[in-house]
Order: structure tokens, then sequence, then C-alpha cells
């Protein structure tokens, strides 16, 4: 039985049970936390503590993985997350490695890689893959996935190298892929394209936030290419309501596609786009940007709407165990 690689070490593919493709569980910048958080709006302890119930609470409603695409770009900081997994034993936690940007590859590869200053490989695909095979930084934590960004500027040229990085440490070991889309411009079509010419196995990734589309010509396009739609953004109703990502998803099951489709949020327990106001801001905004969202309220709808039971368990149980097996 192939085996996956959590917070808490590897565990067979089996026991990832009902999984939540897309969660955070914080996305906090190291520079803007040590800079501008601590003694204002950062209390490490009750963040911690906080995290540690919303995450129980959300294995006490029957998750039991969730699969966290928090990279270089969100905060990616793995100690943090060590100490809440252990505090959270009915719960698995995946992490991942890639960047996260929109636009710019990060400075501290600009210089450095085929034909630049420093004319060698490309060193992000040897930090990628160690992420992958030896672990993150000194935590003992491998990562289980790749993530990277095709947004609404489309390839880049630094969003273009640094998803070529991504592919080409997918084709090293096999990792598969996640990564963020702006369904409004379909840049989904954009990044399976690239990394297809790549040589990426395109089963192995997720399109995600291809939920917050309702065109199903765009959709089915995406899913006939044999990757999988992240129908990922449950509760971020500004983005698309819940009953239209309700009613798209039913239809696309109707027309045979939930073995390509994944559940989740895309919540955290604390986000710093807001600096303090995270808790505020999201009761306010999106009350219904939680973990237990799809469980307290989107299986029932989506159970009315005509989805079976077989297909919920497909999206939430199978689908993830075959990504990452």
């Amino acid at each position: 039985m192939p085996t996956v690689e959590t917070l808490r070490g590897p565990v067979d593919a089996d026991e990832l049970g009902q999984t939540l493709m897309h969660e955070h569980v914080f996305v906090v910048a190291t520079e803007h936390l040590d800079n501008y958080g601590k003694g204002a709006w950062w209390d490490e302890e009750f963040r911690v503590a906080d995290a540690v119930t919303k995450l129980n609470a959300a294995a006490a409603k029957g998750v039991r993985t969730i699969v966290d695409p928090t990279v270089w770009g969100l905060g990616r900081y793995i100690p943090r997350v060590q100490r809440i997994a252990e505090q959270v034993p009915g719960l698995h936690i995946v992490a991942a490695t890639g960047i996260y940007s929109f636009e710019e590859l990060p400075h501290q590869y600009e210089h450095r890689g085929p034909g630049l200053f420093i004319d060698c490989p490309d060193p992000m695909i040897d930090d990628f893959v160690r992420d992958l095979t030896v672990g993150i930084a000194d935590t003992g934590v491998k990562a289980a996935f790749l993530k990277c960004v095709v947004e609404a500027k489309g390839l880049t040229p630094g969003v273009e190298r640094i998803c070529r990085a991504v592919a080409q440490a997918h084709v090293r070991t096999g990792a598969p892929i996640t990564v963020h889309t702006n369904a409004f411009t379909q840049s989904g079509l954009l990044a399976l394209d690239l990394f297809a010419k790549e040589g990426v196995n395109l089963e192995k990734v997720v399109v995600g936030h291809a939920g917050d589309s309702n065109d199903l010509d765009y959709l089915m396009r995406l899913a006939d290419t044999g990757a999988i739609l992240g129908m990922d953004r449950f509760g971020l109703d500004a983005f698309n309501p819940t009953s239209q990502r309700v009613a798209t998803i039913a239809a696309l099951c109707q027309r045979g596609y939930a073995d390509r489709m994944v559940l989740s949020h895309d919540t955290a327990c604390f986000m710093d786009y807001f600096g303090g106001s995270w808790d505020e801001a999201r009761r306010t905004l999106a009350p219904n940007w939680r973990y237990d969202h799809i469980h307290d309220d989107v299986l029932a709808a989506l159970l009315d709407s005509g989805v079976t039971d077989d297909q919920i368990e497909q999206m939430l149980v199978f689908n993830p165990k075959r990504y990452f097996s």
C-alpha cells in the first residue's frame, strides 16, 4: 500500500479517509509577523491553541485529513504546524512544497539558473525535490505534493519558471501537483498545457479553485485532460455562492465527472491578510468559510441535488487517495 507523508510521518493511503484537499492551517508571512505582528496582533500560544480547537472540531465531524498547500509566499512554517498536529491525533495534515507567486520570481532565485549570472541547473527544482525526499529544513517532515500558481496575468516569466520547476520536480519524484488558478480568466487551461508539455501526468494535477466557475464547458475541458477539479472554496461566497457551487457539482456528477472532483474550503485557522482582524473579518464577510461547512451544510445540499452517497465518497475519499497513491 502506498504511503503518504504527513506532519506526523508517513501513513498508508488507505488511512487518509475523508479528505479536505485544500485547507490552510496558517497563512502568516514570517517577515510580516516578525516585524509587525508580535506584540500587536499575534499571540503564538493563543493561535496554536485556537488551531488545535478548530482542527479537533473538524476531526469530530469525520474529517481525517487536510491537505495544506501553504508554501513559500504564504508563510509556510512547519515547526508551528507540527506543534498543532501533535495535539490533533485524529487528523492527518499533509504539507506541500513550491512557491506561491502571482507574477514575479523570488529574488533569491532570480540570478541562479541556466544562462543566468550564476549559470547552473535551476536550484528551485533541487529545493523542491529535497523537501519531498529528504525533508523541509530540519523538521524531519517531508512534503507530499507541489504547489504553484497561474493567476489572471497568466504565464509571466516568473510564474512560468516556477511552474516548470514544479513540473520537473514532479517528473523526478512522481509527487502530485496542486495549481492555484483563476477560474474567471480560465487560467487552468494554460497551466495544464504547460504541464503536459513538461511531461506531467495530468491525472496527478488538481486545478485549484476550479469551483469558482459554473461554466460547465470550461470545467469539462479541464477534467477531460485527466486533471482533477478543485471544488475547494466552499464558504467563500464572494467568489461563488454555495448554492451555485452545489448545482455545478451536481451537474458534473450527472455527466459522469465524480471521479474528477475534490472538495474543500481553502480556509485557515488564521490569515494575516486582515492583520489582527481575521476572526472578525471572517465572521462578517464569510461566516460559512470554516472547516465544517461542507459536513454541516454542503453534503446535505449535494444529496438534495441528486448527488449520491457513492459520489460523495468518491470526491471525499477515493479521489484524494488516488491522487496521493
